[in-house]
């Protein structure tokens, strides 16, 4: 075969690197903002003690900062996670 036929591929290891990173902090994200969104039904809900509501707050503001902390050491905005899926919008609401 031709090396006119070969296919090939120029990769810079650190953006792909990057957007390696990007897409796990964007799928952890996502999955932080679902969980928050189950502990806010389940307190309007009615269906947990203060203790649990407590519990759940600090465990999301730990999630929350963390995931900044994640986001500074790799050089990621959170605007870098909220990916744009085309005619349906950005991935990520609003916040």
């Amino acid at each position: 075969m031709s090396d006119t036929g070969k296919r090939r591929f120029d990769v810079d290891p650190e953006a792909t690197e990057r957007s390696l990173v990007t897409l796990v902090l964007t799928v952890v994200e996502l999955l932080r903002q679902l969980m928050e969104k189950q502990a806010l039904r389940r307190v309007d809900d009615g269906d947990l003690s203060d203790e649990q509501i407590e519990a759940i707050g600090l465990t999301l503001m730990h999630l929350e900062d963390r995931m900044g902390e994640l986001c500074d050491h790799f050089g990621v905005t959170p605007e870098d996670l909220n990916i744009d899926l085309g005619p349906l919008g950005p991935l990520l609401p609003d916040r």
